[in-house]
């Protein structure tokens, strides 16, 4: 069997495919939703405005993810972090879907900026892979560390009866912690002052704006 190699041109085309399903398409995840064989729980109309703002801001924290992971593997130096990378945006792609079919279950919609949210979080990502893979993979566990930390935030705020949205979350963060562990072990440095401060008052803003638009 012939394996053909990918020229820069393929890699461009299969990077602007990615990019469009996920901010206007409607990826499918490989396994099934944590939410999956969970009754829905009944919640008034305050309650529902509110987990769907929750599950908009989970479901924008997604598509960042996915264009953060494909501006680091685009650039990233060594092909096994490459592959690592791509490895982890195919479970983000499956927390994306999860947020996405939570939403329609609220009757709810996705943030309309999320082409805006990956854009940027692309630039960022290809921006990290170029200051090394050392550094790249350090900015996956600092990343991750805030997103667990957010996903906790976020289960605290639900409603107590509402298990569908917090059982998804929950695999989320198990998932997170994960990657992040792995990005650690396979190198990555701890970022320097002022990185860090930066990357959460940036996702505030995205989570602040996403929750409403």
């Amino acid at each position: 069997m012939t394996i053909r190699t990918l020229t820069p041109l393929d890699r461009l085309l299969a990077g602007i495919e990615r990019a469009l399903e996920t901010v206007a398409g409607a990826p499918e995840a490989n396994r099934p939703s944590p939410a999956h064989g969970i009754a829905e729980a009944e919640l008034d109309e305050r309650e529902r405005r509110r987990v769907a703002g929750l599950m908009r801001v989970n479901h924008t924290g997604e598509v960042c993810a996915q264009a953060l992971y494909d501006g680091q593997a685009a650039l990233a130096r060594k092909q096994e972090n490459r592959t690592h990378l791509r490895q982890a945006a195919a479970e983000e792609t499956d927390h994306l879907a999860w947020c996405a079919e939570r939403l329609h279950d609220l009757d709810s919609r996705p943030s309309l900026l999320n082409p805006v949210w990956y854009a940027g979080s692309y630039a960022i990502g290809a921006v990290a892979a170029l200051a090394g893979d050392r550094v790249s993979l350090g900015f996956v566990v600092e990343t991750e560390k805030q997103v667990e930390a957010h996903l906790a935030n976020h289960m605290s705020k639900l409603p107590a009866q509402d298990e569908r949205s917090r059982a998804v979350l929950r695999q989320m963060q198990v998932e997170e912690m994960q990657h992040a562990k792995h990005a650690r072990e396979r190198g990555g440095v701890r970022l320097p002052f002022p990185i860090p401060q930066l990357m959460h008052v940036s996702s505030m803003v995205m989570k602040t704006v996403a929750y409403r638009i």
